[in-house]
């Protein structure tokens, strides 16, 4: 299983680039960043800059969308970064949460987002694509490999992302929604007539390591990482509002619990300590993050590993960012590995 960073691309970017560079160092494969220009800086300079003093890392954002930027402008950004420094992007992509709303505009349909998926890939891999009317070519992309991971909840995004996407990022940890998300991704794959192993599949939320698992110790945890339910649920909510409250077609172990949400602030999105989040409850921090000691971690993630997850993706937005990165590097990744040598346990 890979092991992914995720940051917001808060200033100074200095101190996001050092922390992707501590993350390789400790055996992270991936560095995403948050993508919402209006909240934070632009994540494409940065990813540059990671890059140029990084050797293996994949870099990328999670999510963008297919509205704040046009189509043959983002696809031109991951063909530039590819061509400088050697296919090493990837592409998340979702409909649009915090980018879209905060700028008072709606997140695109799905149709749209199958559509800029499409595109963005096409385009970045160097093939003529007709975008909106007009056929396009980067002509200078050469041997460019751009992955299109789609973020997804309810059934029919789920299932556009079988059809379609080549990975899954799923942004939450509990194992039952996990596994149940999954097959209905791989459902979509076979029925599209693709291979369902070959969509890759990335789970990303909060991780943080305490030094034991006293009640104080983790209060604290879950305290830093409540704020992720509270992103989660504008999603659910979205799923709420199209399907209905009781739905078959959406899990009642993901909505529940947004019953008491009163709205979001997204000027706290994505932060411990956002107020909006209150209605989040210990059982949900609990089961949509990992928290407490380091063998905790493991366990939860060769959970999520034998349900068919690739990657998890650390959400690293809390007090202890580096303790979390040199953590994972000493006592989570070299375990993981270890165990997954066939012949040792």
């Amino acid at each position: 299983m890979d092991i992914g960073l995720v940051l917001q691309t808060d200033p100074p970017a200095r101190l996001l680039v050092d922390r992707m560079v501590r993350a390789e160092r400790a055996g992270f494969s991936h560095g995403w960043t948050f993508d919402s220009c209006v909240l934070w800086q632009e994540p494409f300079v940065i990813y540059s800059r990671i890059l140029a003093e990084t050797t293996t890392l994949t870099v990328g954002p999670m999510v963008t969308n297919p509205s704040t930027r046009t189509w043959e402008v983002t696809a031109s950004l991951f063909a530039t970064l590819n061509d400088m420094y050697g296919n090493r992007t990837v592409c998340g992509i979702g409909r649009g949460d915090s980018a879209m709303r905060v700028a008072g505009r709606r997140p695109a349909t799905l149709a749209r987002l199958s559509e800029a998926m499409h595109a963005i890939k096409e385009l970045a891999e160097g093939r003529t694509v007709e975008v909106d009317g007009t056929e396009m070519h980067l002509p200078w992309v050469r041997e460019g490999a751009l992955p299109v991971w789609m973020g997804a909840y309810g059934p029919k995004a789920l299932a556009l992302t079988g059809r379609q996407a080549d990975g899954f990022i799923l942004q939450l940890a509990d194992p039952y929604l996990t596994e149940y998300m999954i097959k209905a991704v791989r459902a979509a794959a076979a029925e599209a007539g693709r291979d369902p192993d070959t969509v890759t599949i990335c789970v990303a939320a909060p991780a943080y390591v305490t030094a034991d698992d006293s009640p104080a110790a983790l209060a604290h945890a879950r305290e830093q990482c409540r704020w992720f339910g509270g992103m989660v649920g504008n999603h659910v909510a979205d799923l709420v509002t199209h399907y209905g409250e009781h739905s078959s077609l959406v899990p009642e172990a993901l909505t529940a619990y947004i019953k008491d949400r009163q709205g979001y602030d997204y000027s706290h999105h994505g932060r411990a300590g956002n107020p909006d989040t209150a209605f989040v409850p210990d059982e949900i921090v609990d089961r949509f993050c990992l928290i407490g000691p380091p063998a905790a971690h493991r366990d939860r993630l060769e959970h999520l590993r034998s349900l068919g997850v690739d990657q998890f993706a650390v959400y690293a937005m809390h007090d202890a960012v580096e303790a979390t990165i040199d953590a994972y590097g000493n006592d989570v990744i070299p375990r993981l590995r270890q165990e997954a040598r066939p012949g040792e346990g």
